[in-house]
C-alpha cells in the first residue's frame, strides 16, 4: 500500500517523468495534486504496471485529482540542455501550470526540483524571473524509487507515461517503420536496426548513441 502524504502539508504535489532513457520523442513530465482522501489499491509505479492497467488507471486518477499538469519537452530542447535538464524543466513547467500551487512538492528520484532553475534554451518554454521565484518559494524533497512509495508520484509516474506513449503512438503514423508504437522510442534491437537501415526522424535525440558503432546515419527531414 503506498502511502498519502510526505510532508503534512494538503497541497503536496507528486511529479515524476517517462522517456528520459528513449533515443526519439519527449521526455513526458507529470505533476498531480491528489485529495486527502484518495485512495486505489492498483496504483504504483507506472513501470510495474501493465499498459491495460495504466490506461484504466489514467481517467480514474483525472477524475479525482484535485489538479494534475503534463508536459512534453521535445528533443530539440532534450538535445539542446541534455535531458537531465530536459526532465527537471518538464516537472517545474507541470507545477507551473498546476491550478493550485503547491505547498509541498516530492519528487521521484535523487535530485531536487530547484536545480537548474532558469535554465536558457533556445526551444520550449522559457521562464520569467515571477517563475523561477514562485519555483524557488516551494520546498521540496526528492525521493529515491518514490514511484513506488507514494501514491501522488504513482499517479504522476502513469500520467507522464500514457501521454507519452499516446504521442509515440501519433508519431509512429507517420514513420511505421520504427515500430514506436510498439517500442515507444526506446533502445530496443528493432528500432536501432531501423535506424540503421532508414537513418534518423526529426523525431530521434541526436545528442544520444542511437547506433553502438554510431555508423553514418541518413536523416529524414520534415
Amino acid at each position: 500500500m503506498l502511502e498519502k502524504n510526505f510532508s503534512g502539508f494538503i497541497l503536496e504535489t507528486g511529479t515524476d517523468e517517462a522517456g528520459r532513457g528513449c533515443l526519439a520523442g519527449p521526455v513526458t513530465a507529470a505533476a498531480i495534486i491528489l485529495p486527502q482522501d484518495f485512495e486505489n489499491q492498483i496504483l504504483n509505479d507506472s513501470k510495474q504496471l501493465s499498459e491495460k492497467t495504466r490506461a484504466l488507471l489514467k481517467p480514474i486518477i483525472e477524475q479525482q485529482a484535485v489538479c494534475f499538469a503534463v508536459t512534453h519537452l521535445f528533443p530539440d530542447e532534450i538535445d539542446e540542455i541534455n535531458i537531465l535538464n530536459a526532465s527537471m524543466k518538464g516537472m517545474q513547467e507541470c507545477i507551473l501550470k498546476l491550478k493550485h500551487v503547491p505547498e509541498y512538492i516530492i519528487v521521484d528520484g535523487n535530485r531536487s526540483l530547484n536545480a537548474k532553475l532558469g535554465i536558457k534554451s533556445t526551444f520550449g518554454k522559457q521562464f520569467s524571473p515571477d517563475e523561477i521565484e514562485l519555483l524557488k518559494s516551494i520546498p521540496n524533497q526528492s525521493i529515491i524509487k518514490g514511484d513506488a512509495k507514494y501514491l501522488s508520484i504513482a499517479a504522476a509516474s502513469v500520467l507522464a507515461k500514457t501521454y507519452r506513449d499516446e504521442y509515440m503512438d501519433q508519431i509512429h503514423e507517420e514513420f511505421p517503420m520504427y515500430n514506436w508504437k510498439q517500442n515507444k522510442g526506446y533502445p530496443t534491437k528493432e528500432h536501432r536496426e531501423a535506424i540503421k537501415k532508414y537513418g534518423t526522424t526529426k523525431y530521434h535525440r541526436m545528442s544520444f548513441r542511437l547506433l553502438p558503432d554510431q555508423l553514418e546515419l541518413n536523416f529524414f527531414g520534415d
